[in-house]
């Protein structure tokens, strides 16, 4: 067995440890250990994952307008689904031999220039146009990397949701409104990692809980305020106190919710449920996983995953179902041995491809479906293919392509973020990995400026009702400016509009109106989730209370009086205010 490896990563200069299984793993699929580290390795892939920057532009086929995550500006042929889809045009067309002459990365993206690109990955949906990387949804807006919803707006990762806005990371929620990491709720509104719990506000981890405002750990709990309990007719006369159709004092219980109950409420040192030997965020019911986050079941022996299920033996993948032996791919359902791939469905034995269905055996193709054995879109027999990629491998490591910054990219390298269809603030990596415009420029990348808006603010944020039942029926006529003003930096569209069935969930539900895009209002709903990234730290239970004091313990923990010994791998950042505790601490607390 390889002994571990200590190396310093080309992009950043920071140094990351290869371990001895992971050496056995890219044996096992035939790459060379990256030199990159795991953290430059993500950010790299979403850097070529454009969701939810939306543009109208023609049609390349038809001259018809579409929406488009590619810009108008951007040299691609694109093309609407119906089309894209369709048998009105041959990808093989645009087959060219390889040049052993030019860096394979530099001619993947000229071809990427000439072959026509889908304009947006939406599937099987109704009334959902303005959509990217759904399927199976009905009368949505705005939803991203989400699928079989009915009438949900503004949300990303969202499944099976009804009747809700504004979620991030949620599953089979109804009438929810700006939740974060919840599942099977109903009726909940500013609440982060819950499950089935209803008529509540203001819950952090909370389980099978309903009618309860601004508590934390609560399980199988109603009728609590601030974690302490009431009658319902005391509970139900607080709620009228705290006035909570108004955007003045809901800020206010926002305020006391966050400084007196989460800041005060013991953390659990990360979301790791129904599993062993896993260290990450968010695993559910997976085994030998390590720096693997949003995991949602059946993960098994794979390494630096992010937003996965029922995948073995996979390193370095985002987006991945139902995959086996492979590495650095984003969003691939159903297939095996895959290497460097973006958006490939049911598909095997492919390598550094685009957009690519039912196929296998495919080396720098995009936009190919039910295809074997071809290599830069060009068809070839299997004897041939087979000659010819031992032969393109060993071009790749002895003609690299080398990006701006000097970085060298050999084989078993994702593509450079320098060649991306998109700007780097077009891209989820502008989510997690945020930098300035002239970050991105000192990094060799490109920014894209806003589009020129053809419209007045007819409204500002600040002269926004306060009150719900203040805010009257033509506000869905007016284009409220959005109070960042666009001087964030968070993709602020500077302004929005209300949708009548959008104004009417409000009242419904007696909330006030947002005076933020949705844009900004995604980017603060990331606030609220654990960066994709751990730092060993001990558990702060000293004894009979949290080491900061603020908590004091209701239960006999296994290390007595003296400090708890446990130290693990978190995402809770060490500077963090959050109170943290290991497993055994944390469940000999909350039941």
């Amino acid at each position: 067995m390889t002994a571990s490896e200590t190396k310093t990563c080309q992009n950043c200069k920071n140094q990351f440890t290869i371990a001895s299984e992971d050496f056995d793993f890219y044996a096992r699929v035939s790459v060379p250990p990256p030199s990159f580290c795991p953290e430059c390795r993500l950010q790299r892939r979403m850097s070529w994952r454009n969701e939810r920057s939306l543009y109208k532009r023609k049609d390349d086929f038809s001259g018809e307008e579409i929406i488009s995550s590619y810009s108008p500006d951007k040299p691609f042929l694109v093309y609407g689904a119906k089309h894209w889809w369709g048998d009105g045009w041959d990808p093989l067309n645009y087959g060219v031999a390889y040049d052993f002459s030019k860096p394979f990365f530099q001619q993947f993206r000229r071809l990427l220039e000439c072959v026509p690109l889908l304009g947006l990955s939406n599937f099987n949906s109704v009334n959902s146009e303005h959509c990217n990387f759904v399927d199976n949804n009905k009368n949505c807006y705005l939803i991203f990397a989400s699928g079989y919803n009915e009438n949900v707006y503004y949300s990303n990762r969202t499944q099976s949701s009804k009747d809700s806005m504004d979620l991030l990371v949620a599953n089979k929620n109804e009438l929810c409104h700006e939740c974060v990491n919840c599942f099977e709720c109903y009726k909940l509104l500013y609440s982060s990692n819950c499950k089935n719990c209803t008529d509540s506000r203001f819950l952090y981890n909370c389980r099978n809980c309903s009618d309860c405002f601004g508590c934390a750990n609560l399980v199988s709990k109603n009728y609590y305020i601030f974690n302490k309990p009431y009658s319902k007719e005391g509970y139900l006369k607080k709620l009228v106190e705290l006035g909570l159709g108004s955007r003045t004092e809901l800020q206010l219980a926002h305020d006391a919710f966050y400084q007196d109950v989460y800041l005060q409420a013991i953390h659990r040192y990360a979301n790791i449920i129904g599993s062993r030997d896993v260290t990450g965020d968010n695993v559910n019911n997976s085994k030998n996983c390590h720096l693997c986050f949003d995991i949602l079941r059946n993960v098994e022996d794979c390494k630096f995953l992010q937003g996965s299920l029922e995948v073995r033996d996979n390193y370095d993948g985002s987006g991945q179902y139902k995959h086996e032996l492979s590495y650095e791919n984003v969003d691939n359902d159903e297939g095996n041995r895959n290497i460097g791939t973006l958006t490939v469905y049911n598909s095997s034995n492919v390598r550094y491809s685009f957009n690519c269905h039912g196929s296998s055996y495919l080396f720098g193709c995009t936009g190919l479906r039910s295809k074997h054995y071809c290599i830069l879109n060009k068809q070839y027999t299997k004897e041939k293919y087979e000659k010819l990629l031992p032969e393109i491998i060993e071009h790749m490591n002895s003609l690299p392509y080398t990006d701006k910054k000097g970085c060298v990219y050999k084989f078993g390298e994702f593509f450079p973020s320098e060649l991306s269809p998109w700007a780097y603030n077009e891209t989820i990596a502008q989510e997690y990995f945020t930098l300035t415009k002239a970050q991105v420029v000192q990094e060799g990348l490109t920014w894209k400026e806003p589009e020129g808006r053809n419209y007045k603010i007819t409204k500002s944020a600040a002269d926004v009702p306060d009150v719900i039942q203040d805010v009257p029926e033509t506000i869905t006529q007016e284009i409220i400016g959005c109070a960042h003003e666009g001087k964030c930096n968070e993709q602020c569209i500077t302004a929005f509009r209300i949708m009548p069935q959008e104004l009417q969930f409000y009242k419904n539900l007696n909330i006030p109106i947002p005076t933020l895009c949705p844009n900004c209002r995604h980017y603060q709903r990331l606030k609220r989730r654990n960066p994709l990234k751990l730092w060993h730290r001990e558990c702060l239970c000293s004894g009979f209370k949290s080491k900061n004091g603020a908590y004091k313990n209701t239960a006999q923990h296994f290390h007595g009086s003296d400090t708890c010994p446990n130290e693990f791998e978190t995402p809770y950042t060490p500077d963090g205010k959050e109170i943290i505790y290991c497993e055994q601490c944390y469940q000999a607390e909350v039941v």
